[in-house]
């Protein structure tokens, strides 16, 4: 069985149609033919940031990516401290 792709526009249209018009996440789900979790984690993804919801396949959203860039530096940050620990060790240790 393969995995179905949704649409932006479609997620997006699924998610107005439960909190517009007032239909059950149940209901909304059977008319289009989808698990009811697949539809609640829509409405939680799109109440978070309406804007940047639903980002696509290989994008993240700008939060994401900040903490992305983050952790990188950080992970580059320690591994100099770490060369310069050793490096001076090292030279600690001729100097003896």
């Amino acid at each position: 069985m393969t995995r179905r792709k949704f649409s932006r526009e479609f997620k997006r249209e699924a998610v107005l149609l439960v909190k517009q018009r007032g239909v059950s996440v149940a209901q909304a789900a059977r008319d289009l033919d989808l698990h009811a979790t697949v539809l609640r984690r829509w409405l939680r993804e799109f109440g978070d940031s309406p804007d940047g919801a639903f980002p696509g396949k290989g994008q993240m959203k700008p939060e994401d990516e900040e903490v992305q860039r983050l952790r990188r530096e950080v992970a580059k940050l320690k591994a100099e401290r770490d060369i310069l620990k050793k490096a001076t060790a090292y030279f600690a240790r001729d100097q003896l």
